[in-house]
């Protein structure tokens, strides 16, 4: 099966699993894990950020991004597409007491106007606006970016207000390679990033949250808290060393692939796409009226499984497992689909 159905499926290539296997452990509550204690001063240095804490999840990495930032009955500014709205499981409202206000921005990426709009008001009657929370790449969005200049507008603008601004980067890894962005930009102009090691990069388990020394303190007891603390995961860091080191530069093929994808979808009439908007390895395209449900059955029989994203839209996601033979493979179905 040549699996699009999301970057996160992939398996530890062997050179992963041979550096898991001789990895160096210790107990990581103790902060005697040195594999993790390496990862973590490596990642917070690519990113240009003091300390960061490994999490065993990017949903756990941006909950704990909102966590040190705000208080109960505080909000949050973010995309009406953001993942940390559509896919945490209400969890800002169980954890932190908050309260999330999305709004509509361009396929998932925001501006600084539309996001000045959204500020409250400083009565005892609002939820006071705290946090402004940006998602790239945007997975709802269809793996859109944020240009560094928006960013930056966007951090001018929580400076100018007093509010903190978090990245939500499970894809920031992609998002580095579309725009042409260091890491350490990135850590200039936010105060917390979520990063992921186990979508695009390949590592089977783990994320990171990155900020100041201060924050990350209180992060890594609110980890604890969670059930997040890890005792031997220097396994888990190696990998995502391994992946950081090695995948990273990778993710261009999986950018060119989603592009040629899109471009044989828009050539059949059966579907629905604008080519020029993919940017990274997410490829999202619509089908007919009713067609979901036997589109992905006809590509299953094809040998190839994406997922529904939406109403008459399906998502195929790029990622190192997908071969230039593999992407031969689903040219040819895309080809030769017609709809009855």
């Amino acid at each position: 099966m040549i699996d699009l159905r999301s970057d996160t499926v992939t398996r530890p290539t062997q050179a992963m699993w041979d550096v898991m296997h001789n990895a160096p452990v210790g107990d990581d509550v103790f902060g005697e894990d040195p594999g993790l204690n390496a990862l973590e001063k490596t990642v917070a240095d690519m990113f240009g950020m003091e300390e960061g804490v490994f999490v065993p999840s990017g949903t756990m990495g941006n909950q704990l991004g909102l966590k040190v930032h705000t208080c109960p009955a505080d909000e949050v500014i973010l995309d009406e597409k953001a993942h940390i709205f559509h896919s945490e499981g209400a969890a800002p409202g169980l954890i932190s007491g908050i309260q999330l206000r999305p709004v509509r921005g361009e396929r998932g990426v925001l501006s600084a106007d539309t996001i000045a709009s959204a500020i409250r008001t400083r009565n005892d009657w609002d939820p006071h606006t705290r946090v402004v929370a940006l998602e790239n790449s945007s997975n709802l969005g269809g793996g859109t970016c944020y240009s560094l200049s928006g960013i930056r507008d966007i951090y001018q603008l929580t400076r100018k207000h007093g509010l903190a601004l978090h990245i939500d980067g499970a894809r920031i890894w992609n998002a580095c390679i579309a725009t042409d962005t260091r890491p350490e930009q990135y850590g200039e102009y936010c105060d917390t990033i979520s990063v992921c090691f186990s979508k695009g990069l390949g590592a089977p388990v783990g994320s990171m949250v990155l900020g100041s020394s201060k924050l990350m303190k209180q992060a890594r007891r609110y980890r604890k808290i969670l059930g997040g603390g890890m005792r031997q995961a220097g396994m888990l860091a190696a990998a995502a060393d391994h992946a950081v080191k090695h995948h990273f530069t990778g993710l261009k093929e999986d950018h060119d692939r989603a592009k040629t994808f899109a471009e044989a979808i828009d050539r059949n009439t059966a579907f629905r796409i604008q080519p020029d908007e993919v940017e990274t390895n997410i490829v999202l395209f619509g089908v007919q009226e009713g067609k979901m449900d036997e589109v992905l059955a006809w590509f299953s029989d094809h040998n190839i499984a994406m997922i529904p994203f939406g109403h008459d839209i399906i998502r195929a996601t790029f990622h190192y497992e997908v071969t230039d033979e593999n992407l031969e493979s689903v040219l040819r179905a895309v080809a030769t689909y017609t709809s009855p």
